[in-house]
């Protein structure tokens, strides 16, 4: 413990919040103070496109504050082309340019451990980096790529391009400690292979009692933790609250925009802890005053966005990027030979790969196991981790590149022999965490299961029936059967044990095939790519009155778990019911999650006898231009509404997020009749999108939608709504 003193206005300023030490405009600097800036990034996962700009960002913060550091709290691995491309390498160019002082290791900086180089590109990475890097609860000892490189030491007299538990870095006469940690669900959800991660609070308490002994009472944090993640693992907060004498965590990992630093003051000095999202979006900015004791008396953080139009991208940087982008941009282009019909699903949100079955998951497991049966024919499922698909798939060529995208990882088939228990025990595991995101959620082929969401994790899977044919037999616990999925998560990836003891029990083989390359292979031989939601994946909800082999379930059963849709009563959805323009209102408002707080009343003066939620959810549309009254004071709440009339609503909606849709030519309807050319882009726009379809040649842009209608429009819709 440093055992130093808070100054008395600090002390009654600050609360364990995004307030408390003072700001640079309150305090008053005071002989002997230190002043030192932090710039920070985390979770850049490849995306360069901007990097010239953070370039740009980096100089002028440096000419402005000549005490700082920049620092990165990990993931610069996985994500985009530029990294299944170079590996790390163009990255690594940029932040050679920006000259970092440090960064460590994230777990997606593990997630080529599986493949055939194992871990030569993260050594590669290390070695070229003209800055080091600071693991203190990672062991690389085990692994002959990586060992040569770990200094476990903390030290003032360090080398680039090698690892250290922690460094001295001295600025303007004043020694500052900067350490690293890197999460311990490592293991479980990336491929680190033979490097071991110890536990984050003692490898913490370690470093702070290093770095003191060396009288040294700066101590910075450099994390991969998550700012909130779960408890059972490891989080910033927690290491505040635990280890005392951290002066700044740095972290990263859950991706959190921290727009002001949150302020720990529960130990006898305060942990100030920032974070900057993802992606190359934002650079943050710490500004900080340390007193001659090594106290923080003020501080103020921000985020500078990357993209911003006032941001000139550097020219150095702009000229260097060229080459990589031009690769990637030939990259991008190159055919599969296969075309998409619809939007092919892999977000990550609500309704996304982390936490429903979605079209794009269902065409990579029908992949994964066409694939494995012409290895094994007595293969009868696949399972993908929806954690291993990372980006959805527009409509049109599926390009070379947006397949790489989607499936970064270059992940490799393997074919499990499990018991049927064993398979539903990582069924329960896949869906433990439900409704929350998981990347353990598994997608799947050859197999159909039901589960409750109301039941305790490890008791919800209520069904599981295994396709044979056209025939579904139900799942025998005591049979075995031939599982395709990838090797990570057959060798436990995402915590699944039944898995692993499955491999470590010698009952996996591994064919080699790489996942992409195999979607690729399935994508072709289907040419026409129109996957849909087939209910291979049913979370049980109240409503009693739709049959699960109804067209319109899976849609049905989407929008009520998003939240989007529920039934006209606590059991019935009332499928045939026509939908009305409150309705209407209501499902848009939800789907868009609009704050009906924050917008004004609406002119409209027949919407008073509805309930107060109703009318809240009418102006907030209103006002976002999703739909106009019948006159200028009437919004006629329960008129029922038109097929055509709808799709104009959901356009909207679609182009409010993704902005103007361009309409070439008429989708080949033969009854648009007198509707408007507005009207008919809509329709053009959402049958382009495969999210609406007529019969036989016609929309019937005149017909009342039902319900069931409405629930299949909206759950495709849903995935164009999250950006």
């Amino acid at each position: 413990m440093k055992g130093k003193m808070f100054k008395s206005a600090i002390a009654v300023a600050l609360t364990a919040s995004v307030v408390g030490v003072q700001s640079p405009e309150t305090a008053q600097a005071a002989a002997g103070d230190f002043e030192l800036t932090i710039m920070h990034t985390n979770d850049t996962h490849g995306n360069l496109d901007k990097v010239a700009n953070r370039v740009s960002l980096v100089k002028k913060i440096r000419s402005e504050q000549p005490n700082n550091l920049l620092l990165d709290a990990g993931d610069v691995f996985s994500g985009t082309l530029y990294f299944n491309t170079f590996e790390g390498q163009a990255d690594l160019t940029f932040m050679n340019l920006m000259k970092y002082d440090a960064m460590t290791f994230g777990n997606h900086e593990f997630d080529l451990g599986a493949s055939e180089r194992g871990h030569k590109s993260l050594a590669e990475f290390v070695e070229g980096a003209k800055f080091p890097l600071v693991a203190a609860n990672v062991d690389f000892s085990g692994d002959a790529d990586m060992a040569g490189l770990q200094n476990k030491t903390y030290s003032s007299d360090y080398n680039d391009g090698e690892i250290y538990n922690g460094i001295v870095k001295e600025i303007d006469g004043e020694q500052v400690g900067i350490f690293g940690l890197t999460t311990e669900e490592t293991a479980s959800i990336s491929s680190p292979g033979d490097i071991t991660f110890s536990d984050y609070i003692e490898a913490a308490k370690e470093a702070v009692a290093e770095f003191e002994k060396q009288g040294i009472n700066k101590i910075i944090a450099v994390t991969h933790i998550g700012f909130d993640d779960s408890s059972e693992f490891d989080n910033d907060q927690l290491l505040a609250e635990e280890v005392e004498g951290i002066d700044v965590i740095v972290g990263g990992h859950t991706h959190k925009k921290l727009d002001e630093p949150f302020i720990y003051e529960g130990n006898t000095d305060p942990t100030v802890i920032v974070q900057a999202n993802e992606y190359n979006k934002f650079l943050g900015q710490l500004d900080l005053t340390f007193d001659e004791n090594g106290v923080i008396t003020s501080q103020l953080g921000k985020l500078h966005e990357v993209g911003a139009k006032d941001v000139v991208a550097d020219e150095e940087a702009a000229e260097l990027l060229a080459p990589y982008a031009a690769d990637i941009e030939e990259l991008k282009n190159q055919s599969t030979g296969a075309s998409a019909e619809v939007f092919l699903n892999g977000g990550r949100n609500e309704g996304g790969v982390r936490a429903s079955e979605t079209n794009l998951g269902n065409l990579i497991t029908d992949g994964m196991l066409a694939a494995a049966k012409k290895i094994d024919s007595d293969t009868v499922i696949a399972v993908q981790n929806g954690g291993g698909i990372r980006a959805s798939i527009n409509v049109g060529d599926i390009t070379v590149g947006e397949v790489l995208t989607t499936m970064p990882f270059g992940n490799s088939l393997a074919i499990m022999n499990l018991t049927g228990a064993e398979l539903k025990t990582a069924l329960e595991h896949a869906v433990r965490q439900f409704p929350a995101e998981n990347g353990g959620f598994l997608h799947v082929a050859g197999l159909q299961f039901s589960f409750d969401p109301s039941q305790p994790a490890g008791s919800r899977v209520t069904e599981v029936n295994v396709k044979n044919g056209d025939k579904l037999t139900p799942l025998d616990m005591n049979k075995s059967y031939k599982v395709a999925t990838n090797t990570f998560t057959a060798k436990g990836g995402d915590g699944f044990a039944s898995f692993e003891a499955a491999y470590k029990a010698g009952r996996v083989s591994e064919p080699g095939n790489i996942d992409y390359e195999m979607f690729i292979d399935h994508a072709k031989s289907l040419d026409k790519v129109k996957p849909m939601l087939e209910n291979r994946i049913n979370a049980i909800t109240p409503i009693t009155d739709v049959a699960m082999d109804r067209w319109s379930y899976p849609y049905i059963n989407d929008v009520y778990h998003r939240g989007i849709m529920k039934g006209t009563s606590d059991t019935k959805f009332t499928t045939k019911s026509n939908l009305t323009r409150w309705e209407a209102a209501t499902i848009i408002y939800r789907m868009m999650k609009l704050n009906p707080e924050t917008v004004p009343a609406s002119p409209f003066t027949d919407i008073s006898d509805l309930p107060a939620e109703r009318q809240k959810e009418i102006n907030a549309i209103f006002a976002e231009g999703y739909i106009t009254g019948k006159t200028a004071t009437t919004f006629n709440p329960r008129e029922k509404i038109s097929r055509a009339h709808f799709a104009l609503m959901i356009s909207r909606v679609y182009e409010k997020v993704n902005g103007e849709y361009k309409v070439d030519e008429y989708a080949s309807y033969s009854d648009y009749g007198q509707h408007s050319t507005e009207t008919k882009e809509a329709i053009t726009l959402l049958d382009n999108l495969g999210i609406v379809q007529g019969y036989n040649g016609k929309f019937m842009p005149s017909m009342l939608i039902t319900r069931e209608e409405t629930a299949k429009v909206a759950s495709l819709t849903a995935p164009h709504t999250t950006k």
